[in-house]
């Protein structure tokens, strides 16, 4: 058979089959990532029936994925916003840096990964995924609960974390000096803080560069200029994930809204693709001796996110009940942490075992989070009875 052909048949049976399994993850109602990552483990090296004919396609293809996941995070704030919630969240989120990056720093120092390694599953372990958080709080009509703007201020935080942590990893993965370091983090800084006070004085202009009335117009111009400016980043060693997290904040008002509502079906394709790609270039046979490792880091980042959650609504003034909900509402990694660790595996620095735990990691956080956010309330609830029959 013709390779276009066997490529297009097994392109066709990857997307056929990630409908499947995102109906599949509607119907149990869970995130698509894990099943996604499945996926991808069971048709990748080592896996039931390896694909061969799709690489090409699908390493692109992830890479415009990562750049739409994160254009489209960009446009849900406003730069306002972003400086508003940095105000009322820094110290919550300092305690969420120290809480969460620690544990799986220490991991990897742990299983001899050096530095690179620490650093890389730092960031794993430290971000929530935004993407099931926002989900589950609508799913279980949470929205406008007490504790509800300190999440999203928690989230606004660790989104703009990456903005400083990004350059910094993929500037060391590439090997720089520590001069260079420095330099892709004043750049990064440099661009963040332009990128504020331009969206601030002046995001109409930005807007109206990228609007149209044409639906076809607009959406060229809109993905031109995403895939652009997130080139420009890679090159300049800022990433190109935070160009486009940059891109998405400079665009407001009705421009925004359009953008997300045309860009959401192909970010959620291209997203598909990243996270089958991740699973693909995973071997499963490297999953069982680190899923011991993989269920403790599990537990030991859930419980920090909770108490993450719990002081930084404390601190706000919100009672024990809406402090246990922003805890467990916060513990979901997903589709960040698997951005970071393709980073680190794609540049050949870290070891291969890393993608392994990454995976097993994210596959059960994807799991876990949406389970402790829903059974939090009958559990807390719980403990109060008992902790009053106990006074009684």
């Amino acid at each position: 058979m013709h390779d276009t052909a066997i490529s297009l048949i097994e392109l066709g049976a990857v997307f056929f089959g990630l409908g499947v399994l995102g109906r599949l993850a509607w119907k149990i109602g869970l995130s698509p990532i894990p099943l996604y990552l499945l996926g991808g483990l069971a048709f990748g090296t080592g896996g039931l029936i390896p694909l061969h004919g799709i690489q090409p396609f699908t390493h692109l293809a992830s890479e415009i994925g990562v750049v739409l996941l994160l254009l489209l995070l960009g446009l849900e704030y406003s730069a306002g916003e972003l400086v508003t919630g940095l105000r009322r969240s820094w110290l919550a989120g300092l305690i969420d840096i120290v809480l969460n990056a620690l544990p799986g720093a220490a991991v990897a120092l742990m299983l001899g990964w050096g530095p690179i390694g620490a650093l890389t599953m730092a960031g794993v372990t430290y971000i929530s995924s935004s993407g099931i958080v926002a989900k589950v709080l609508g799913d279980l009509g949470r929205l406008g609960n007490r504790e509800t703007p300190v999440i999203l201020s928690i989230l606004v935080f660790e989104d703009l974390a990456m903005a400083v942590y990004l350059p910094i990893l993929t500037a060391l993965l590439a090997g720089v000096s520590f001069l260079g370091g420095l330099t892709a983090v004043g750049v990064s800084l440099v661009v963040i803080t332009l990128v504020l006070v331009i969206a601030l004085k002046f995001g109409k202009y930005v807007s109206a560069l990228i609007d149209s009335p044409d639906p076809e117009v607009f959406l060229l111009r809109l993905l031109g200029s995403a895939l652009l400016v997130a080139g420009i980043a890679s090159e300049l060693q800022v990433s190109a994930a935070v160009g486009s997290f940059l891109l998405g904040i400079a665009i407001s008002g009705s421009t925004a809204t359009n953008a997300t509502r045309m860009l959401e079906p192909l970010r959620d394709l291209f997203a598909a693709l990243f996270f089958v790609v991740f699973g693909l270039n995973t071997n499963p046979a490297e999953i069982p001796p680190v899923l011991p490792v993989a269920l403790l880091l599990a537990v030991a980042t859930a419980a920090t996110k909770v108490a993450t959650g719990w002081i930084a609504s404390q601190m706000q003034g919100v009672g024990r009940m809406g402090r246990a909900r922003a805890g467990a509402a916060l513990v979901a990694r997903g589709e960040f942490s698997i951005v970071i660790a393709g980073l680190a595996v794609a540049s050949g620095a870290v070891s291969g075992e890393l993608a392994a735990l990454a995976t097993a990691y994210v596959l059960l956080m994807a799991i876990i989070g949406p389970v402790t956010a829903r059974v939090v309330e009958p559990v807390a609830r719980m403990f109060v009875r008992r902790s009053s029959a106990a006074k009684a």
